[in-house]
């Protein structure tokens, strides 16, 4: 069945196709009952907006695309508050996903072949350059990183965040704490930084301990195995982690070596995502607030696209910084 048009939506409800389209638009002019009649004729018809035609008609897609690690469950929190904030700045969202076996250069190729507006790129780990090269096609905002020359940042304060799991482990009584790091990236780094500060500042400087790690649970599980592999006497009482799904790494390595959690181990995530919350995890974690940072990703996006649209789009780029919280749950206690 060929695609219902806009002419055929008027010629069914009598009117004039300028009428059906202030209608379709609801824009005002039109009496109430062509009104009826023209939205009657679109539902019985079957009839969509030509998104392409609007394109070329308005100049604007009002696309915003979006960057995000497919495997990633705190990315995939995020977009559903980001899609819920598009729409209410008038926007929709594409999505672009990087994989084991497409990068992020690739995946934000197809989000400007799209014709996307904006961008929202969810923890990019390409170089500030390759930022600022996009900024200057359209409007971006990179979650997870400061400001640039040009494009918009919107964060969460990582070394506080890594800060606050630490404190409340030597609240509890712990000194040997380790980190598993995360991958290479700014990020990583942040949180890094986060930990041995607050180590050093509680006086346990020398009781830094940082295992290399990742994002992904076999890498948790890795760095897991060598910590808890070793002697009782040599284990740390606290272990604290880049995320959630390489906490739960540690987790499983932890049943393997019969190590209790938390009476023997306790265990410290990042994100605050879905899994940490299951009953069978109950994971202490650090929680970015994925509500506040789509906000301020939308409003930044919002805001330059606006501006741009009116001429007066700023090239300076401002950063969003959104506190963090540590949500206490059944993973961490003091030590035995």
């Amino acid at each position: 069945m060929p695609r219902a048009r806009l002419a055929d939506v008027a010629t069914r409800a009598g009117v004039s196709t300028a009428t059906a389209s202030l209608v379709l638009r609801d824009r005002p002019g039109p009496s109430a009952g062509a009104r009826e009649a023209v939205r009657l004729a679109a539902e019985t018809l079957g009839y969509r907006p030509d998104r392409t035609a609007s394109v070329l008609a308005s100049h604007r897609s009002r696309l915003v695309g979006v960057l995000l690690d497919v495997s990633s469950t705190f990315h995939a929190e995020l977009v559903d508050q980001l899609d819920a904030e598009a729409t209410r700045h008038g926007y929709d969202l594409v999505l672009s996903t990087v994989t084991s076996a497409r990068g992020e250069r690739r995946a934000v190729e197809t989000l400007v072949d799209f014709r996307c507006e904006g961008l929202a790129l969810l923890g990019p780990t390409m170089p500030e350059s390759q930022l600022r090269a996009l900024a200057r096609l359209c409007p971006v905002a990179a979650v997870g990183r400061p400001a640039g020359d040009g494009f918009d940042g919107v964060l969460a304060a990582d070394r506080p965040g890594m800060a606050a799991a630490v404190d409340h482990l030597v609240g509890l009584g712990h000194e040997a704490i380790a980190y598993v790091d995360g991958p290479r990236g700014p990020i990583a780094t942040a949180r890094r930084r986060g930990y041995r500060e607050a180590m050093r500042r509680h006086g346990l400087g020398a009781a830094v301990d940082v295992r290399a790690g990742g994002d992904h649970e076999a890498s948790g599980m890795g760095a897991g195995q060598d910590l808890l592999g070793k002697p009782r006497t040599r284990r740390p009482s606290a272990v604290v982690t880049f995320n959630d799904r390489c906490a739960v790494g540690v987790l499983n390595a932890a049943l393997r070596h019969g190590v209790d959690v938390p009476g023997d181990l306790s265990l410290v995530g990042y994100d605050d995502s879905p899994l940490a919350r299951l009953a069978t995890v109950d994971l202490t974690s650090v929680s970015q607030d994925p509500a506040a940072l789509a906000t301020a990703t939308m409003d930044a996006l919002a805001a330059r696209l606006d501006g741009a649209a009116a001429g007066s789009r700023s090239a300076a780029g401002e950063t969003v910084v959104v506190a963090p919280a540590l949500i206490v749950r059944g993973s961490t206690a003091c030590p035995a």
